[in-house]
């Protein structure tokens, strides 16, 4: 199977601190692949990369075939198959629910306003969000409006969905519900790459787990075998320190 995704010696800093150095991971489609490691380790770097929202210095990010990384390549095509969500919202505070998960999808796809209606209000029902539709995002709660965050993304029907710590800005009785979205695309065979710290969660939703360290990817492997006999001196004492935390 030719992977949908493929990193190739992916190399990026930020001045004289190298963020990436040297990532090769390759995704499969229909896989899902969570990336777990201490603050700085470049989880975040690599998925803002992928959406092109930060250009490479070295290597190549190759999506269904083509080099995603050359400069010049407009952004926009991609960013209409590879959809992201980030920890803060990003939702529009002037619009209602309907009216922010709607604008892409009239501006962008062109779709009509009847039929962007239908299709938004078909995806915020089946997210519990229906009776949100007129509301403003500061009438939801943070698991709501992450929920909405979301569905704004589906509405263009994206290939690979990027989750950025998307459950890091919530208070921890809210999680639940934002990861139960992730659990249904994963039913429905979305591709998706997460960066996030809760580790109950990445062993039960990944096919495979990548530990980030200093940029690179120290160890992956199926979840089952890198939370519970990891080889790497380095992702033990990580997990390690997520266990003294209560995080696992």
């Amino acid at each position: 199977m030719t992977p949908l995704i493929e990193y190739r010696d992916v190399l990026k800093s930020f001045g004289d601190k190298v963020v990436l150095d040297g990532i090769d991971l390759a995704v499969d489609r229909g896989e899902v692949i969570t990336l777990i490691g201490a603050s700085g380790s470049g989880k975040s770097t690599l998925l803002r990369c992928t959406n092109l929202l930060e250009p490479i210095d070295d290597g190549e990010i190759v999506f269904d075939g083509v080099d995603i990384s050359e400069p010049g390549l407009p952004p926009d095509p991609i960013r209409r198959r590879i959809g992201m969500v980030f920890q803060s919202f990003n939702l529009f505070p002037h619009k209602t629910v309907l009216e922010n998960v709607t604008l892409a999808p009239r501006k962008v796809l062109g779709r009509s306003k009847r039929e962007a209606h239908d299709q938004a209000m078909a995806m915020l029902s089946r997210f519990g969000l229906a009776d949100k539709a007129g509301d403003y995002p500061d009438r939801c709660s943070g698991g709501q409006q992450q929920r909405v965050a979301i569905v704004r993304a589906l509405q263009m029907e994206p290939e690979v969905m990027l989750l950025d710590e998307i459950t890091s800005a919530l208070d921890p009785e809210l999680v639940g519900e934002v990861l139960d979205v992730v659990r249904e695309l994963k039913r429905e065979g979305m591709t998706m790459l997460l960066a996030t710290h809760e580790m109950h969660f990445a062993r039960e939703i990944s096919d495979r787990v990548c530990f980030l360290d200093a940029g690179r990817i120290l160890e992956q492997g199926p979840p089952d075998q890198l939370f519970g006999a990891p080889h790497e001196p380095r992702t033990r004492q990580f997990l390690q320190r997520v266990i003294d935390a209560g995080r696992m």
